[in-house]
C-alpha cells in the first residue's frame, strides 16, 4: 500500500498539508474502489504471511522447543492478527463509504450497457417478427440437413476406420507367419 511522502522528504512543511487537504476533496467512488482493491490484496498477502508463520511453528507434542523462537514466532503471529483486523475495518469503512456515495445513484437498466446499433426503430412491428421467425425456421432446418450430412460423413470414416484396421491386422498377422 502506498505511504504520503515525509514532509522532510524534499517538501517544505506546508507543502504536504495542502495535498492532503487536496486529497481529501478528491475521494471519489473510484478513488476509494481502488483503495479497496489494495486494502483486499494486503489482506491477502497478511493471510498467506499468517499461513507461513503457523506451517512453520512446531506442534506442541512433547518435542522440545526453544521458547525464545516460539515467543517470536507467537508476537509475528499476534503481530499479523492485529494488522489484519486494522485490514478488515478499513475495508469496511471503504465499503460503507462506498455504498453511501452510490445511494443516490438511479440504477440503470443492464438494457441501457449495452451498446448496439438499431437499424429503424419504428420497423418493430409484427411483420418484422413474422420474418424473423420465418428465418429462424429456415436457419433450424438448413442446421438439421447439415447435422444429417455430417452423421453420414461420421458413419463413412468409422467404416474406413475399421477398414483400416482390419487391413493393419491382416499385414501383422501375415508379417508374424512370415517370421
Amino acid at each position: 500500500m502506498s505511504t504520503p511522502p515525509l514532509a522532510g522528504a524534499g517538501m517544505p512543511p506546508g507543502a504536504f498539508s495542502g495535498t492532503q487537504a487536496q486529497a481529501a476533496r478528491e475521494v471519489n467512488t473510484a478513488s476509494l474502489c481502488r483503495i479497496g482493491q489494495e486494502t483486499v490484496q494486503d489482506i491477502v498477502f497478511r493471510t498467506m504471511e499468517i499461513f507461513q508463520l503457523l506451517r512453520n511453528m512446531q506442534l506442541p507434542n512433547g518435542v522440545t522447543y526453544h521458547t525464545g523462537t516460539y515467543q517470536d514466532r507467537l508476537g509475528k503471529l499476534q503481530e499479523h492478527l492485529r494488522q489484519l483486523s486494522i485490514l478488515f475495518r478499513k475495508l469496511r469503512l471503504v465499503y460503507d463509504k462506498c455504498n453511501e456515495n452510490c445511494a443516490g445513484l438511479d440504477p440503470v437498466p443492464i438494457e441501457q450497457l449495452i451498446p448496439y446499433v438499431e437499424e429503424d426503430g419504428s420497423k418493430h412491428d409484427d411483420c418484422s417478427a413474422a420474418s424473423q421467425l420465418r428465418f429462424a425456421s429456415e436457419e433450424r432446418r438448413e442446421i438439421m440437413e447439415v447435422n444429417k450430412k455430417l452423421k453420414q460423413k461420421n458413419q463413412q470414416l468409422k467404416q474406413i476406420m475399421d477398414q483400416l484396421r482390419n487391413l493393419i491386422w491382416d499385414i501383422n498377422a501375415m508379417l508374424a507367419m512370415r517370421n
